[in-house]
């Protein structure tokens, strides 16, 4: 755990890729000696088999199934908790570790001995815990602060994490027998992975996997502890059954209306191996959207005169609207997109021009298409390439683009190896001399400038700052564009005035694909 919590902090800002890797063979060349060394100490020891050992009673079946069940249910959790936390909550870069590190603790705790343990403190802790897991999600973004909103749902899943291997540490069997429990909990915790991570998303077009995993840790506590306990009298036993009956009907009620209410309205959800991804129609508010999670990736007027406006970060006022407009005065475009969204950009296209598109989602290419209508009713060419971006430009001989707009970002969250060197030598040999990179560093959480600032400096390109405030009666919304160019006299256009230089951070590293550092960006 301890190196869990150390890499991003030490690790990661301090050593490039290929030095992390020579520092782990390193290491783990150590530990092959370290094991060499004491079995060549203990070669003169008398074998286990000729030993004497009583053997202890064979686990039943269903203790194994208990076993594995109670591997399963914090592993489900901490999986489907950690993608609830990034998708509804905060997409705080690195936020995994939290959930990874309390997941460990408590598998720490509860096996380091057995006092760490105690159920008359966690066990009414978890009904409350898996009560503000389940009910949580259901009061919005909006109602607490989120770092409140963080430090409730961590505490409730340490919680249950505790409960779970607090009680498999209370039924080790028999040493003779531990390699079989052993094994159990590597199955369990494997398959509760295997499920959140592989089946969830082909099975289910919403998140379900975190209600499952809360009702699953209530059942399957249920079914561990209370065999076990001693009751004075039987009517007891019976209104504990009753009691978790009733409890885990509350929580199941919670969970299927949160999700009835979830997809009320929506016109489209979808689902796969990136995410969630639903359509709403507002009519009254005249626009339908997308969201991922919480996140809003494109908006559109209903309205039939406000079709081909362009929403959210896209407006004449941004950015990237701002290239577009400058450097259509030169005649036809050709336009690269790193991330497609809705097709916003597709918005400023006329007759000539090439609007070249990369998205590494299709269901996101279907959305696009089906339920917005800025590709169709675009005068421009439209291409679309599906597939990661980055490994598509490096294939492709170069575009010749007069702008390459960069917005492949999750919400907060950033894909590194779009903003590394290597991936900006890429997006400049795809430009032509004049041509203009438009990056769209807004965030919420990282401070993304000196990240594009050392690569425009590195490639020896000017850099401009363009900020804009939004207005929501048109759909757009505070934005943060960095504009790159190795032409001078694109920054002197008027449009461009308020553009600001970024200050160089001299103590800030280039970025490379072998060495980034999300701490170092932290705002």
């Amino acid at each position: 755990m301890l190196a869990l919590l150390a890499y991003p902090v030490v690790v990661e800002p301090l050593f490039p890729t290929r030095w992390q890797s020579w520092l782990w063979s390193g290491l783990f060349a150590c530990f092959v000696v370290a094991c060499a060394l004491l079995a060549w100490r203990g070669r003169n020891g008398k074998p286990i088999a000729l030993q004497h050992h009583q053997e202890g009673p064979a686990p039943r079946w269903t203790n194994k199934l208990l076993w594995a069940a109670l591997a399963a249910c914090p592993s489900i959790l901490m999986v489907a908790d950690t993608s609830f936390l990034t998708t509804n909550i905060a997409p705080i870069p690195m936020i995994w570790v939290a959930p990874l590190a309390l997941y460990l603790l408590s598998f720490i705790l509860s096996f380091e001995r057995h006092g760490w343990y105690q159920r008359k403190i966690f066990l009414p802790l978890l009904v409350v815990g898996l009560g503000a897991l389940a009910y949580l999600p259901t009061l919005g973004l909006s109602a607490f602060p989120i770092y409140v909103s963080m430090a409730i749902n961590l505490s409730a899943f340490f919680v249950a994490c505790m409960v779970c291997h607090g009680e498999l540490a209370r039924l080790q069997p028999h040493p003779s027998h531990l390699t079989g429990y052993y094994l159990m909990l590597a199955v369990g915790g494997a398959a509760g992975g295997f499920f959140v991570g592989v089946i969830a998303p082909y099975w289910f077009n919403s998140n379900y996997e975190l209600s499952i995993g809360i009702l699953l840790t209530g059942l399957v506590a249920a079914i561990a502890v209370i065999p076990t306990v001693e009751f004075t009298r039987p009517r007891w036993r019976k209104l504990s059954i009753a009691s978790t009956v009733l409890l885990l009907l509350a929580l199941g009620w919670i969970r299927v209306d949160d999700h009835v209410n979830e997809t009320s309205g929506a016109e489209v959800t979808l689902r796969n191996f990136y995410g969630t991804l639903q359509v709403f129609v507002k009519p009254k508010d005249d626009y339908r959207s997308m969201l991922h999670g919480q996140i809003v990736h494109g908006r559109q007027h209903i309205a039939a005169d406000k079709l081909d406006l362009p929403t959210t970060y896209y407006s004449a006022d941004g950015g990237a609207g701002k290239a577009m407009q400058i450097k259509a005065a030169g005649g036809p475009l050709r336009v690269g997109v790193i991330g497609l969204g809705v097709g916003t950009l597709v918005s400023y296209g006329r007759k000539g021009d090439y609007f070249r598109l990369y998205e590494i989602d299709p269901l996101v290419i279907d959305i696009a298409r089906n339920n917005f209508s800025y590709l169709s009713r675009t005068a421009a060419s439209t291409e679309i390439v599906l597939g990661d971006a980055r490994l598509q430009l490096e294939l492709e001989p170069d575009q010749q683009f007069d702008i390459l707009v960069v917005d492949a970002f999750s919400g907060d969250s950033v894909p590194i190896h779009l903003l590394t060197r290597e991936a900006f030598a890429q997006y400049f040999r795809h430009l032509k001399p004049d041509g203009v990179l438009a990056v769209h560093i807004t965030n919420r959480f990282l401070d993304l400038q000196p990240v594009v600032k050392t690569a425009a400096d590195y490639f020896g390109k000017d850099i401009r700052l363009v900020d804009f405030e939004g207005d929501r009666e048109r759909l757009v919304f505070r934005s943060r564009w960095a504009l790159i160019s190795g032409d001078p006299e694109f920054f002197k256009h008027p449009q461009l005035v308020n553009a600001t230089k970024i200050a160089a951070r001299p103590d800030f590293q280039l970025w490379k694909d072998d060495y980034s550092s999300i701490f170092s960006i932290l705002m």
